[in-house]
């Protein structure tokens, strides 16, 4: 089993209200990608295995942070994201939760559409939560069992339920943990055992430096 160390996208379009409208690297998400790329040179960081979701916004991530140095990027549509606009218009229009508007109305909405979507309570989802973590485990599983050191750059809602299924989260911890991973954080999951266990979580080494602390975005 190997270990695999996990890349949240850059900023991305966040003023978007749509699934196409967000999936675009914002100016800044492309600097906090190319940042962490320049932070790996300097430290000699590398990689065996390199992975991204098909998401443009991914793929966008990776490019900028030259992670094809580190071998050829296999796309694999499993490391993309839960559709979670299309969660919110559906909440929005069959329970009439308000959408939200700034990150505090945000952090009380996501644990909301997740406890629905997890009892099954959102009509016509095009992904049922729990088809979201089986292929989130398959995918985990097949990457750990490569050989060397995996690179996997994706989303922060599949982040976190990486982490909710290595560590057996419950969902209310779940949710929390998604509220906080800011982008292009870096996160390791270690083989421990017969599973793989957290090791590193929303790690920004390459946004440490004075000038760099406007960068350290969630959404």
């Amino acid at each position: 089993m190997s270990q695999i160390t996990l890349i949240r996208h850059g900023q991305a379009n966040s003023a978007a209200r749509d699934e196409s409208g967000y999936d675009s690297l914002s100016p800044l998400g492309q600097r906090q990608s190319e940042w962490l790329g320049e932070y790996w040179d300097a430290t000699d960081e590398a990689f065996d295995r390199v992975y991204a979701g098909a998401l443009t916004r991914h793929q966008q991530t990776a490019q900028a942070m030259q992670a094809a140095r580190f071998g050829e990027i296999v796309t694999d549509p499993r490391l993309n994201e839960v559709a979670y606009f299309d969660l919110s218009i559906r909440m929005h229009e069959q329970y009439s939760l308000p959408m939200p508007t700034s990150r505090d109305e945000f952090i009380d909405h996501l644990p909301l559409v997740f406890a629905a979507w997890q009892d099954g309570k959102i009509e016509g989802a095009c992904e049922s939560f729990q088809a979201f973590q089986s292929r989130v485990s398959d995918v985990l599983s097949e990457i750990a069992a490569g050989e060397g050191r995996a690179l996997v750059v994706t989303s922060g809602g599949l982040i976190a339920m990486a982490v909710r299924v290595a560590m057996g989260l419950e969902l209310g911890a779940f949710s929390r943990l998604a509220l906080t991973i800011m982008n292009t954080s870096v996160h390791q999951l270690h083989p421990v055992g017969d599973g793989l266990t957290l090791t590193q979580f929303n790690a920004v080494p390459h946004l440490a430096r004075p000038g760099r602390h406007h960068a350290r975005t969630f959404i």
